[in-house]
């Protein structure tokens, strides 16, 4: 097993790659945003990706979105301090193999990995059954990729985080690799969708959906 740590607290890799380590895996490398998680999964071609949702640049929903169709062999297992429905609906759409809550045990972790690993799923067992057929349910019916509630493109998503984290529309065409024009009318976009009138409201939707820290 050779895996990728994706989350931008230290603390957190560490345990993780103690977990993996005394599981019989290498860590290959770590990432602190979802961006380098993308571009170092892509360079080392993982057989495990652990990745929190909450990250700079780009969530790791999108980032295991990225991942997946760029490594559909891949098993990717969420660990979040967010136990929300939607959330875990998003991931298992985006292709996650499991759900973790970063209050759940180092003894559970490590079931976790050797679930997914074995080719199965594993969810944290404070998510209940009826919750998960629910989402056997909706993935079914919706197929894979990450689904915003109010139908932003992905790029769109990119542009709301990169914005609601404090970027100018010109540092987010830097990191995007677009224009300054392309992304201002990415922003009215997601301005008129969302129905949000200004930046606040941006930096609320974006913190109320877990897409960056409060």
């Amino acid at each position: 097993m050779n895996a990728l740590i994706a989350d931008d607290h230290m603390l957190l890799r560490a345990g993780v790659r103690d977990a993996i380590e005394r599981n019989g895996g290498i860590v290959c490398d770590e990432a602190t945003t979802g961006r380098e998680a993308f571009d170092k999964a892509i360079l080392y071609k993982p057989t495990l990706v652990v990745i929190d949702v909450t990250m700079p640049e780009l969530n790791g929903i999108e980032a295991t979105r990225r991942i997946l169709n760029a490594l559909p062999t891949v098993k990717v297992i969420i660990l979040t301090q967010h136990q929300s429905n939607e959330l875990v609906r998003s991931a298992v759409e985006a292709g996650a193999r499991g759900y973790l809550l970063k209050t759940d045990t180092g003894q559970i972790l490590l079931q976790a990995i050797q679930s997914v690993m074995a080719g199965g799923t594993f969810f944290s067992p404070v998510i209940t059954d009826v919750v998960l057929q629910s989402l056997a349910r909706s993935v079914h019916l919706t197929g894979p990729g990450i689904v915003y509630k109010e139908r932003l493109t992905p790029r769109e998503g990119e542009v709301l985080q990169l914005l609601a984290e404090g970027k100018s529309t010109k540092e987010a065409a830097s990191v995007l690799g677009t224009s300054t024009f392309t992304v201002e009318t990415q922003r009215k976009n997601v301005m008129r969708k969302l129905r949000l009138r200004n930046v606040s409201d941006l930096v609320r939707y974006a913190v109320r959906n877990h897409m960056i820290d409060a």
